[in-house]
C-alpha cells in the first residue's frame, strides 16, 4: 500500500508538472524573442527622424552609431533626384526582402546567418521609402530562456519530491496501523491471547483494530468459560469415582483386583491432572527444547504391560515389536501414553474377545511411525473416522480418541493415517517428525508430502512379512 501510494503521488504530479512546465517555458522563450524583436524595433525608430529630414550620409553614420551599434544596423536609401542607392552599415537582408518591404511599406523580420534581421520601412521627405536593417542574433533570442528552464525543472522535481515524500508519509501513517494489525492476528494465532492492537491511524484501520481487540477479548473469555466447564465436569467424576475406589477394596487379593484398583488409581490421577490443567491452562507458544520429549519404546511398554493383563482376560494374542531399544521422540510421556490408551483401547472396545493386535515401532533419522493394528473388522470409512466428535457411532464412542492421537502427531508435523494391517483388521499409523517442524496453530492443517526415505522401506518391508 505504501509503495503503490508512491507511485500514484509520483505519476499525478510528474503529469501535473509537465502539464505546466511545458507550456510556460514555450511562453517564456516566445517572450524573449519577442523582447528581442522589441528592442531591434526601437533601434529602428530612432534613426526614422533623421531619415525623414536628410539623407547625407555623414549624419545619417552619425545617427547610427548614436542609436546603437552600427554594425548591427544597416540602412538602405532607394535612388532618386540624381543620386544613387545609398547602403549604410553591414547588410544581411536579401535584395527581394527588403524590396518587398519597400513595396508593402510594412515592416518585417527575415532569417540570417546566425540569426534574424528586422526590415523597417521609413517614409522619406523625397515620398521614397527607404529601409532600415536592424540584426538581431540567435543569442538575443534565447537570452534568459536556459535559466529560465533550468529553474523550472528544479520546481518541477522539487514538486515531484515533495509530493512524494508526502505521499510517502501518508503510505506509513496507514501501513503501520495494518502492520501492527496483522501482527497482533500472528500473536493470537500463535496463542499469545494477551496480544492487542493500538486503536489509532485511519478510520477504518481503527475501526478494524477495535474489532479486532474485541474479538481478543471475547476469545480469552470462551477459553476461560471452557476451562472453567473443563474444570467443573472433571470435578463431577470424584463422586463416582470414590465410589469405584471403595468398592475396589472389596475384591480382595489377585491379578484382577489389583489391575482393577491401578486402573482407578490412575483414572483419578487423570481427573487431578485434567482439572488442574483447566484451571492453570496457559496457551502453548514455544515448541518443546532439546531434550524434551520422552523415550517411545518406554511407555510402549509400560502400556503393553497395563493393556496386557485384559488381553489375557479375554484370550487375545498381542505383540511388540521395536521397542527393545530407546527411541526417542518430542512428545510429552503423558500425551503418547494418552495416545496409545485411546487407540488400544478402540481394540478392545470395537473388537470382539480373542481379536489378535500389535504395536510396532520404527526408528528412522527424520521420524517415528508408531502402528498399532489388529485382526478385527476393520473401519469402514476412516476418514469419517478421523474427523472429531463423529466416532464409530457405537455406544461408549465419543469420537474424541483418533483426534487426540492426530493432534499428537500434527504437534510434531506428523500425521496419522488409518488403513488395513497384515493382520486383517484395522491399522493406525502414527507419524512423527523428529526434525522440529511443528505446524501453525489454530485449524487443521493438512499433512505435507514426504518424499520415502529409508524409514518408509522399513515400513514397506514390515508390512509384507
Amino acid at each position: 500500500m505504501r509503495w503503490a501510494l508512491v507511485k500514484v503521488s509520483l505519476a499525478v504530479t510528474t503529469m501535473v508538472v509537465v502539464a505546466f512546465a511545458v507550456p510556460l517555458g514555450l511562453v517564456i522563450r516566445e517572450m524573449a524573442r519577442d523582447r528581442a524583436f522589441s528592442n531591434a524595433e526601437r533601434e529602428a525608430a530612432a534613426v526614422a527622424p533623421a531619415l525623414s529630414i536628410t539623407t547625407d550620409r555623414d549624419e545619417l553614420e552619425r545617427v547610427v552609431a548614436s542609436a546603437g551599434s552600427d554594425a548591427g544596423m544597416a540602412v538602405h536609401l532607394p535612388a532618386g533626384d540624381g543620386q544613387d542607392a545609398l547602403e549604410l552599415g553591414r547588410r544581411r537582408a536579401a535584395d527581394a526582402d527588403i524590396a518587398a518591404v519597400r513595396k508593402l511599406g510594412r515592416a518585417s523580420t527575415t532569417g540570417v546567418t546566425g540569426g534574424s534581421t528586422l526590415l523597417q520601412p521609413v517614409a522619406l521627405s523625397t515620398g521614397k521609402i527607404a529601409v532600415v536593417e536592424v540584426y538581431v542574433p540567435e543569442s538575443e533570442v534565447t537570452n534568459g530562456v536556459g535559466t529560465a528552464w533550468a529553474v523550472l525543472a528544479a520546481v518541477g522535481v522539487a514538486l515531484i519530491l515533495g509530493s512524494v515524500a508526502v505521499a510517502d508519509r501518508l503510505g506509513v501513517r496507514m501501513v503501520r496501523p495494518a502492520q501492527r494489525l496483522v501482527e497482533g492476528a500472528h500473536d493470537l494465532g500463535e496463542g499469545r491471547l494477551g496480544a492487542r492492537v493500538p486503536e489509532e491511524g485511519p478510520t477504518e484501520l481503527r475501526l478494524a483494530a477495535v474489532a479486532f481487540n474485541s474479538m481478543a477479548d471475547q476469545v480469552v473469555q470462551l477459553l476461560a468459560n471452557e476451562r472453567e466447564l473443563a474444570a467443573d465436569l472433571s470435578h463431577r467424576l470424584r463422586t463416582p469415582l470414590t465410589v469405584l475406589r471403595l468398592n475396589t477394596a472389596s475384591l480382595g487379593e489377585g491379578p484382577a483386583a489389583d489391575q482393577t484398583r491401578t486402573a482407578v488409581e490412575q483414572l483419578e490421577r487423570e481427573v487431578d491432572t485434567i482439572i488442574r490443567t483447566a484451571r492453570e491452562a496457559k496457551p502453548q507458544t514455544v515448541a518443546a527444547g532439546p531434550g524434551a520429549g520422552c523415550d517411545a519404546a518406554e511407555v510402549v511398554r509400560e502400556r503393553m504391560a497395563f493393556w496386557s493383563a485384559l488381553a489375557e482376560d479375554e484370550g487375545r494374542k498381542w505383540r511388540v515389536a521395536g521397542a527393545d531399544r530407546p527411541v526417542r521422540i518430542p512428545v510429552a510421556r503423558a500425551d503418547l501414553a494418552a495416545a496409545l490408551d485411546a487407540l488400544l483401547g478402540n481394540v478392545f472396545r470395537h473388537t470382539a474377545e480373542g481379536t489378535a493386535f500389535a504395536v510396532d515401532v520404527h526408528n528412522g533419522d527424520d521420524a517415528v511411525i508408531v502402528l498399532v493394528s489388529d485382526a478385527g473388522p476393520g473401519i469402514p470409512d476412516p476418514e469419517a473416522a478421523m474427523a472429531r466428535g463423529r466416532g464409530s457411532g457405537s455406544d461408549g464412542s465419543t469420537g474424541l480418541g483418533l483426534d487426540i492421537v492426530r493432534r499428537l502427531a500434527e504437534s510434531t508435523g506428523g500425521d496419522v493415517r488409518i488403513g488395513s494391517s497384515v493382520l486383517g483388521g484395522t491399522e493406525v499409523r502414527i507419524w512423527i517428525q523428529l526434525d522440529g517442524r511443528a505446524p501453525a496453530t489454530g485449524g487443521h492443517r493438512q499433512p505435507r508430502r514426504r518424499r520415502p526415505g529409508r524409514l518408509a522401506a522399513v515400513y514397506q518391508r514390515s508390512r509384507s512379512r
